[in-house]
């Protein structure tokens, strides 16, 4: 099965689509394979994707940044998930992989089994909280509860003297598991190196995501016009994406005329206007997976200086991608982009993420990583079925127009496959088509129509 097909989105029993249990099996076999590799004994995350990647749960997206649920994995067991009130409950009476082991240490012995999965002693699904981001009071000492069902665990299978790898963490959480004589050691770079090649199903599912944003590009294409709202076109691709079945939508950055250049990174409630540049960035999850997908438009005409901005994006984004093969490095890639005092910037600190790429997984922004800030003095070698985003910039020499596009590449055997499909070879004109008494109107006009005629340029 070609991993960047698509089908639909719904569970069949007609058709072989994204196998889930083997999804979880193989994410797990990559995680405990870069904890063996590491000199850690555990990794304890707090980080949603991370908890995800380790465990297959989820509580959705309204607590990703309170930080109160937290996951352990060690050298000798598999996950044990400690989560937020009834989401416990929730775990323990759907998601029965948490009550089976592929490990000798945490298996019951008492019980039989049949191939390499087995029951375990206790259940993975447990009650647990921390410390709500400081909102409970500091002497319920939730942070200590934290640290003893840790350390509990650690103790158990013998990991104890051994470092704890964590990913993110509370203060008042770091501080307990110290004083519970735990090492604690950055853990980051376990779930991360896990995480750099994706398995087929999740090529399968980032291709599906990927999909819901080229028919959210068609609808927006349609509704663009003079007089719309950036935040209006936000709420059409969000309704869009939705519908569809996305679990969430991180974020849509609607950015257009003088805002284009520089790159504010947020939307706003500004009218669009006749001859407007207007670039959006659609991130949303499918089942997990994200996106990072920018497309630029124009609305209802675009300026000379407007399309010479888009030739230009257009020509790094096409000499990157076509660098873009196993043993290929980051390095090679950032070459070919323009330095940041080429486009009107110090240095790479000031212009970073404007020539840029990343991975795209659990989380929008995974290894590789490349960027002119690093890419050269830390290059990293492209592997087969990595999927990563690269993203170009360019500024229009009107001095407030712009250019932006962006393209998720999967790496295959002998290249890459482009899985963003919306039409970016060359800049889309969106809006009502005008005519006038001599036929349509040029699309590639000044949005000051004085600037249309010899008169008005004071060339006559």
């Amino acid at each position: 099965m070609k991993s960047t097909g698509t089908t639909g989105t719904a569970a069949v029993d007609w058709e072989q689509r994204v196998d889930f249990e083997r999804l979880r099996d193989a994410r797990l076999a990559r995680l405990h394979a870069e904890l063996e590799r590491s000199d850690l004994g555990a990794v304890l995350a707090f980080d949603f994707s991370n908890i995800r990647y380790m465990s297959g749960t989820h509580i959705g997206t309204w607590a990703m940044d309170k930080l109160i649920r937290f996951a352990l994995l060690t050298r000798k067991t598999d996950p044990i998930v400690w989560d937020f009130g009834s989401a416990a409950k929730h775990h323990a009476l759907y998601n029965p992989w948490l009550d089976v082991t592929s490990a000798e240490a945490d298996a019951d012995p008492q019980s039989p089994h049949e191939g390499a999965k087995r029951p375990r002693l206790e259940s993975g699904a447990r009650a647990g909280i921390s410390t709500l981001r400081g909102a409970f009071p500091s002497d319920a000492d939730l942070a200590g509860d934290v640290a003893r069902k840790v350390k509990r665990e650690l103790e158990k299978f013998g990991l104890a003297k051994e470092p704890l790898g964590v990913d993110v963490i509370e203060m008042p959480v770091l501080i307990a598991l110290q004083r519970e004589g735990i090492e604690v050691v950055d853990g980051q770079q376990v779930f991360m190196e896990a995480r750099r090649i994706k398995t087929s199903d999740e090529i399968r599912l980032l291709t599906q995501a990927a999909s819901m944003v080229d028919a959210a590009y068609e609808e927006l294409y349609r509704f663009l016009r003079p007089g719309v709202r950036e935040n209006e076109a936000v709420g059409v691709v969000a309704k869009t994406l939705y519908d569809l079945g996305s679990e969430y939508v991180e974020g849509v950055n609607a950015i257009s005329g003088e805002r284009c250049s520089p790159h504010p990174h947020v939307f706003s409630d500004r009218l669009i206007r006749p001859g407007d540049p207007a670039f959006f960035d659609i991130l949303h999850s499918f089942n997990g997976y994200r996106t990072c997908y920018y497309r630029t438009f124009a609305v209802g005409s675009a300026s000379q200086a407007q399309k010479d901005a888009y030739t230009r994006a257009r020509e790094y984004m096409d000499r990157a991608i076509a660098l873009v093969r196993p043993g290929a490095t980051t390095a090679d890639i950032a070459a070919v982009w323009p330095r940041a005092e080429e486009f009107g910037f110090p240095d790479e600190m000031a212009a970073f993420a404007l020539q840029y790429g990343h991975g795209v997984g659990l989380s929008i922004w995974e290894k590789p990583i490349f960027s002119r800030l690093t890419s050269f003095d830390h290059p990293e070698v492209l592997e087969e079925g990595m999927v990563f985003a690269l993203e170009t910039y360019w500024p229009a020499a009107d001095g407030w127009g712009a250019a932006r596009i962006e393209e998720e590449v999967v790496v295959t055997a002998d290249g890459c496959e482009v899985i963003t499909k919306f039409p970016a070879e060359e800049l889309i004109v969106a809006g009502r088509r005008y005519y006038t008494i001599d036929g349509p109107l040029n699309l590639n006009r000044d949005s000051q129509s004085h600037r249309n005629t010899v008169w008005g340029r004071g060339e006559a």
